[in-house]
């Protein structure tokens, strides 16, 4: 039996007996044999209150202050975890991700990962121990300061502690039974996915499947990690996430399903830059002021010029909580671009169809634009990629178009609907 690392959610540990169902799974993969490592989230809504705390406090705290108070969550968890667990006859030692050697960037609050010396959760085993780690966070490589890895770091914390500690597996346990064909909150059909590429899980990631973070699916495409996406609340086998298929999950040369999935995503807003001179160099200009102002941009559609004034709109999404700075950026740079005007929505909801079958098989196109016109949908914006489709929408269609989609594809199961056991899926 070889090295397993479990990652637990803060819905699967919300509570003292949500803490002590956590502790007999893991004590009970300690006695299969396995040399157990867990990464654990703050229980609960503990993040969210602690973000309301400081907003109470400070309208916009310092970043370096602002990580050493969400840290504090994660490091509760552990601990009573630790507890939970020597109260079952097994030996835990507790760690932070500092002092698990998760080594990252200086950039406070969504910190990246630079390296992983994991000397003491090496030792912590070897002694015979359960090794607990603090998901989300870790220590700057230049000046020692607390950071964290932004929201659903912890995903990203398991997966890198796999890879440094050469890991059979990554479990990531959470309230859903695996990844599904949509959302199971919004689609009661989904269908739980046996397993999926980590190709076509990055997509879905990336287009706003909640159930795996995108950053913790592309280390473990590049390291090859597989993730066994599992439900803490049952003990059903799960979604394994991997760059191959396993043998356990049939032929290996059996060709890809032609959709894997379809995922949505209200957290975004869209940004319009109105009357952008069309010639060279300007969307370069639009873009570095974002690029500088570091947000992350996600589709963008230019429109084409009216020949009479020789001018052009500009659109492209980005996370909502980045709208604010991203127009006073524009702004900034108003007088080098000469724009005439901007304009902010934040109503907006992406709806993305996934998978890698798509790009051999004609009529997927036409097939999804069907289902949403059949749905009333309107269409506002359009991105695609060899195994990807997606369109913007107003969020309140977002609901109706998933499903329609949904059922277009044939992704609907057939058998009882999917479960959530609580949380909001993470």
């Amino acid at each position: 039996m070889g090295l397993v690392v479990q990652k637990y959610g803060g819905s699967s540990v919300a509570d003292a007996e949500g803490i002590k169902r956590v502790a007999k799974r893991i004590v009970e993969a300690k006695k299969n044999g396995h040399q157990v490592v867990v990464v654990v989230s703050a229980m609960g809504d503990t993040t969210d209150e602690l973000i309301d705390l400081a907003e109470q406090v400070s309208p916009m705290p310092a970043g370096r202050e602002f990580d050493m108070l969400l840290t504090a969550g994660e490091r509760i968890s552990m601990a009573l975890l630790a507890m939970a667990i020597k109260n079952l006859g097994h030996e835990a030692q507790s760690f932070t991700g500092s002092q698990a050697g998760v080594i990252t960037d200086s950039v406070h609050n969504k910190a990246r990962i630079i390296d992983v010396t994991p000397g003491r959760i090496r030792t912590a085993l070897d002694e015979g121990n359960i090794a607990i780690v603090a998901g989300f966070q870790g220590v700057s490589q230049d000046k020692k300061d607390i950071t964290t890895l932004g929201r659903g770091g912890s995903d990203t914390t398991a997966v890198a502690l796999a890879a440094a500690l050469h890991a059979e597996v990554c479990e990531i346990y959470t309230d859903v039974d695996g990844v599904f064909t949509a959302d199971p909150r919004v689609v009661k059909k989904a269908r739980k996915i046996d397993w999926i590429s980590s190709e076509d899980m990055l997509e879905l990631a990336a287009s706003g499947s909640k159930v795996l973070l995108h950053r913790c699916v592309e280390y473990a495409r590049r390291y090859d990690i597989p993730i066994h996406v599992r439900s803490s609340f049952s003990g059903l086998p799960g979604t394994w996430v991997s760059n191959e298929k396993p043998e356990s999950q049939g032929d290996q040369q059996v060709e890809h399903a032609i959709i894997s999935g379809v995922a949505h995503d209200v957290s975004e807003a869209k940004i319009t830059v109105v009357g952008v001179p069309d010639k060279p160099g300007e969307a370069a200009v639009i873009f570095r002021a974002i690029a500088d102002a570091e947000i992350n941009i996600d589709m963008i559609v230019q429109n084409v010029s009216a020949a009479s004034t020789g001018l052009t709109d500009i659109s492209f999404t980005l996370p909502k909580t980045e709208g604010r700075k991203a127009i006073d950026a524009l702004e900034r740079a108003k007088g080098g671009i000469g724009f005439e005007s901007l304009r902010y929505d934040d109503q907006i909801g992406k709806i993305s169809l996934v998978g890698a079958g798509m790009k051999t098989n004609p009529g997927v196109t036409a097939s999804f634009f069907q289902a949403l016109s059949d749905a009333g949908v309107n269409i506002e914006l359009i991105s695609t990629s060899e195994i990807r489709i997606s369109v913007v929408t107003r969020q309140d269609d977002v609901p109706g178009a998933v499903r329609a989609v949904h059922s277009a594809f044939g992704l609907d199961s057939d058998s009882d609907e999917a479960v959530v056991y609580g949380g909001t899926g993470r």
